[in-house]
């Protein structure tokens, strides 16, 4: 077993210093760090060649982004078993990476796995961007067990146990076995930044691997090193990539779902091409809604974002895949399931629940 630990930087020399020392001693001995830097401007590729001369470093020319700049990295690592992507702006305790080696060493069908994610300030809370492992609703809204739009629950041990399967897990520290992120050929870099890791554990269920949280590792993220989560960027990628994430995947999966009720494959593969083109079409709508509620609070700068990140999807989209490649895939399937897809709208869920209500139900399609 070989692991390397990537960390991808941009600009963030006080997250190395502060947090790397921390992922040095408590890999020591189990995995190999990496340091890719994305053409940073300040004094991150100084501070790792004098205070960290040991870690490998990769440099690259300009900014790739988290998807180009991870595909780029890992595409010069050979001889690797497995691949953890870790934020910089992430600390990790001792004893963190041991239960997801073992976990994935133990586990075939597991092909990505994650810890839980904490809090760094509030360290019994979880964090926003991975909690205990996410899900999708059926528009294509993420959550998280622990996390709903803004509200985070405190880790009780509400969610422990033996690792559990997960529609998906967070890119902020993400293990994934090396030849199932060569099989998908890495991140898809139209995204740039923000939902790839939800499109890319969606890819690989439907090649059949499974995406797991070990509750017994956790993490703690500070958040909001590059990109605060208020800002009009980051909106636009959201909206943007949560749809082309829906492109990417969602024919496939509608089609599974018809096949396992017994409807023949030839038929399948066309109600779920029809399906998938309605469902986006609605999401398109949600959007607009969330555009006109921006915009009666005075959000202007969302409003833009909105509207630039549809005009972006629409020059980025691939065209549907042809209803007999789906029925192909569906003929190879071999009984993949897709599960952690919440049958509701979770946002507007979220909204009308209680406060001191459960903010999580596990729902799966």
């Amino acid at each position: 077993m070989k692991c390397a630990v990537v960390i991808l930087n941009w600009n963030t020399e006080d997250y190395l210093r502060k947090f790397l020392p921390g992922v040095l001693d408590s890999t020591a001995g189990i995995a190999d760090v990496v340091v890719a830097d994305n053409a940073s401007s300040d004094g991150s590729v100084k501070l790792l060649r004098s205070e960290f001369p040991s870690v490998q470093r990769i440099e690259f020319d300009r900014n790739y982004g988290f998807t180009g700049g991870y595909d780029k990295a890992l595409a010069q690592l050979e001889g690797y078993d497995y691949f953890v992507l870790l934020n910089s702006d992430i600390e990790t305790p001792r004893g963190w990476l041991q239960p997801l080696v073992e976990w994935m060493e133990k586990t075939p069908s597991c092909g990505i796995c994650a810890p839980k994610l904490h809090s760094y300030y509030e360290k019994d809370l979880f964090e926003y961007a991975g909690a205990a492992g996410g899900y999708i609703d059926r528009y294509g809204y993420p959550f998280c067990r622990g996390r709903i739009l803004k509200r985070v629950e405190k880790d009780s041990g509400q969610y422990d146990g033996p690792p559990s399967r997960v529609f998906w897990a967070t890119g902020a520290c993400l293990m994934v076995r090396s030849s199932l992120w060569k099989e998908l050929g890495g991140l898809d870099e139209r995204f740039f930044a923000h939902m790839e890791e939800i499109d890319f554990c969606w890819r690989a269920a439907l090649r059949g691997y499974e995406t797991h949280v070990v509750t017994d590792s956790v993490v703690y993220h500070l958040g909001g090193g590059t990109l605060p989560n208020n800002s009009p960027f980051k909106l636009r990628l959201n909206f943007r990539n949560n749809l082309l994430m829906l492109r990417n995947n969602l024919a496939q999966t509608l089609a599974l779902e018809y096949h396992s009720r017994g409807v023949s494959a030839h038929k399948a593969a066309r109600k779920g091409l029809a399906r998938a083109r309605r469902r986006i079409f609605t999401r398109k709508i949600l959007d607009g809604c969330a555009a006109a509620g921006y915009l009666l609070c005075g959000k202007l700068s969302y409003v833009k974002a909105v509207a630039a990140a549809h005009r972006e999807y629409r020059s980025l989209r691939t065209p549907w895949p042809e209803a007999s490649d789906i029925e192909r895939f569906l003929e190879n399937s071999g009984g993949t399931k897709i599960e952690g897809i919440y049958k509701g709208c979770m946002p507007l869920r979220a909204m009308l629940i209680s406060r001191k209500s459960p903010i999580f139900v596990q729902s799966k399609s």
